[in-house]
């Protein structure tokens, strides 16, 4: 959200909060400090206060734009906390860019609405904390259904109410600490007294029991990025199609048919899993053509910014010696990444026989015939750190993860300097301030300016 939007927050604002396109029902929203003057020009009578009424929608010259459903909201009971009005009309492009105008000339001082703006006037008049603010487009955006129903626990404020107890624990401690240092007279050691070391432990343990559930929250949002690779012809494309269970890419025997990256989302477990297919890999003076040539740069880029690699090798193949040494070329350069072994055309092979052991990791799977997809389906999740998460689990973003790892090495250090033999009251009541923030930082209750512009400018014009 750019900087002018923050500086106007008392303006009232108005969107379609209907997604693009034509709809049985559209809706327009409005919401500011009075919305009178714009119930009085287009709706001609007065509302009930959260009760539907059926009416006209009046141009400025009293003609009828269209009949439809209002809704009002007074302040502060509301989703934003301000007065909000909906107006339900039929859901054509051209008739709720008509009732948008109009309410717009209706109501002195309204603009449309920024993306995220309803959302953030929610947060700022304590509707939502942050958490549950990001939660809400998180819902929007879920791709599977345990993303889903995770978004709707945080929204409801379960991800919130453990920073909020971290939050209590972080305080009482800084208590401790800073009644020590502003009563050095006092013949009391508060600290030994309230046994802090062993509050600080069970914070310390709390924190990092939150800090693994937020991390399986943020794979649950953004999921997995997986690229599957390997040299021309092992059966990649196949891969690609028997995961997702369609027929995506171009599969022939001939080597260099995948030229460029296709990617499809499958679900595993509830678990968005994002899949890569890329061209063979193979040295620059073996590629056919130019085209090749690109394909397998791109190659090596989508394995740069891969989680798990699907490191995928031909059994046919793999007692060839030239095979053999294209293959540990291709794992120099692959040497750091997250691989996953997985050996393809297991049904036309005798395993056993082979004259080369295959490592003991070894996934052997037959992508045509579609045996081992279940136990790679379950080695892809358990690479990724992945736990099945009771069903009071939250969704987390990558932010909330970091936040939380700030808190728990803050509250790391600060544990050093209690046990101390000389504790450094003042090192460690910073550190507890330190973890305080980084908790604050989460809910909302210590965020900047910009960080809340780029969290709202993420959302959906209307929310």
């Amino acid at each position: 959200m750019s900087a002018s939007a923050f500086s106007r927050r008392d303006d009232p604002i108005l969107a379609i909060t209907t997604a693009p396109g034509r709809g049985a029902v559209g809706i327009v929203r409005a919401s500011g400090p009075s919305l009178q003057p714009l119930i009085a020009a287009v709706l001609r009578r007065p509302l009930r206060a959260r009760h539907a009424h059926h009416g006209p929608f009046y141009d400025a010259d009293g003609s009828v734009i269209d009949q439809g459903l209002a809704l009002h909201f007074p302040a502060p009971h509301s989703y934003t906390g301000e007065e909000v009005l909906e107006l339900q009309a039929h859901g054509g492009p051209v008739v709720l860019q008509l009732l948008l105008a109009r309410c717009l000339a209706a109501l002195p001082g309204a603009r449309l609405a920024q993306p995220g703006e309803f959302t953030e006037r929610a947060y700022l008049n304590h509707k939502l904390d942050l958490a549950q603010a990001e939660a809400v487009a998180d819902l929007i955006d879920a791709s599977t259904e345990a993303a889903a129903r995770s978004a709707s626990r945080s929204l409801a404020g379960a991800f919130s109410a453990q920073i909020d107890q971290l939050g209590e624990q972080v305080l009482r401690l800084r208590m401790l600490v800073e009644a020590t240092l502003d009563f050095p007279e006092e013949d009391i050691d508060f600290l030994r007294a309230s046994d802090a070391q062993a509050q600080l432990q069970r914070c310390q343990q709390r924190v990092q029991a939150v800090l693994l559930a937020a991390r399986q929250g943020a794979l649950l949002r953004d999921g997995l990025q997986v690229v599957i690779a390997g040299q021309p012809n092992v059966g990649k494309s196949s891969l690609l199609n028997a995961l997702a269970g369609a027929e995506l890419a171009i599969v022939t025997p001939i080597p260099g048919t995948t030229r460029d990256r296709v990617r499809e989302s499958i679900q595993i477990d509830g678990v968005p899993i994002h899949v890569v297919d890329t061209a063979g890999l193979r040295d620059d003076d073996q590629a056919s053509d130019e085209v090749e040539r690109i394909g397998i740069a791109r190659s090596w880029q989508s394995l740069g910014e891969a989680d798990v690699v699907l490191w995928l090798h031909d059994l046919t193949r793999w007692d060839d010696a030239q095979y053999q040494r294209d293959d540990a070329r291709i794992g120099e350069r692959l040497a750091g990444a997250r691989c996953l072994h997985v050996f393809n055309k297991a049904d036309a092979v005798n395993v056993q026989a082979l004259h080369k052991p295959l490592p003991a990791d070894a996934l052997c799977v037959s992508a045509r015939a579609g045996e081992g997809l279940a136990a790679l389906r379950q080695a892809l999740l358990q690479h990724a750190g992945w736990q099945v998460l009771p069903e009071g689990s939250f969704l987390a973003r990558a932010r909330h993860v970091q936040a939380l790892q700030a808190t728990d090495t803050h509250l790391d250090a600060a544990a050093q300097h209690l046990q101390a033999p000389s504790p450094a009251l003042e090192l460690l009541a910073e550190e507890l301030r330190l973890a305080h923030e980084a908790l604050g930082a989460i809910t909302g209750q210590m965020t900047a300016d910009d960080v809340l512009g780029e969290i709202f400018g993420r959302f959906c014009i209307g929310k």
